[in-house]
């Protein structure tokens, strides 16, 4: 950002590439380190939705770096084409019907529906540009009673929902179930 905004400065604000309304922001991700704050939340314009993702999503990462002002209307100014702001979008992970960047994953704690701590996100697995996991470090208890490695991914597709104020992933299975789907077993190479 060529000034330094607060995201209270800029929540509810319309998002602007050149004169085409991308969205407006809705916030940004709780977390103590500011490493790990890179992206903005913005719902999306349903025409720029459909017109510019592969699978139109609700919301999306904004990336803070993109801002380049605040036009005399009030409204944000990107730096970057619309091209550019695609480019980013399709370097994410989709959950249910939102797009969440890497910086908005990492270090987030992963629960299974039933409500079990499995461990927090350490990295995203890409396959020929993808993410299509989640490196998790288990705490040592899950490690301990599964048998477990240093290190697990979880497939992206069983990604069921996150939480804002308690930065959690929640999965659409339970861990026992989780270990036993092909898509685990091959990303974490126990597959025939």
């Amino acid at each position: 950002m060529t000034e330094s905004y607060e995201i209270q400065e800029l929540i509810q604000r319309d998002v602007y590439v050149g004169d085409k309304r991308v969205g407006i922001v809705i916030g940004e991700r709780f977390h103590p380190r500011d490493e790990f704050v890179r992206s903005m939340r913005i719902k999306v314009e349903d025409g720029v939705a459909s017109e510019f993702m592969r699978k139109p999503a609700d919301y999306a990462p904004l990336p803070k770096e993109l801002v380049h002002s605040i036009r005399p209307d009030g409204c944000i100014k990107l730096s970057k084409s619309m091209r550019e702001l695609q480019r980013r979008w399709r370097n994410t992970v989709r959950i249910s019907e939102e797009l969440y960047a890497p910086d908005e994953l990492l270090d987030r704690a992963v629960l299974d529906n039933d409500g079990m701590d499995i461990g927090n996100v350490v990295d995203l697995i890409k396959v020929k540009r993808t993410y299509k996991g989640l490196l998790i470090k288990p705490h040592f208890m899950v490690r301990s009673r599964h048998n477990l490695p240093e290190h697990i991914v979880v497939p992206c597709g069983q990604l069921g929902r996150t939480t804002a104020r308690l930065d959690e992933v929640i999965l659409k299975c339970s861990f026992s179930r989780l270990v036993t789907l092909p898509s685990y077993l091959k990303l974490n190479g126990l597959g025939e």
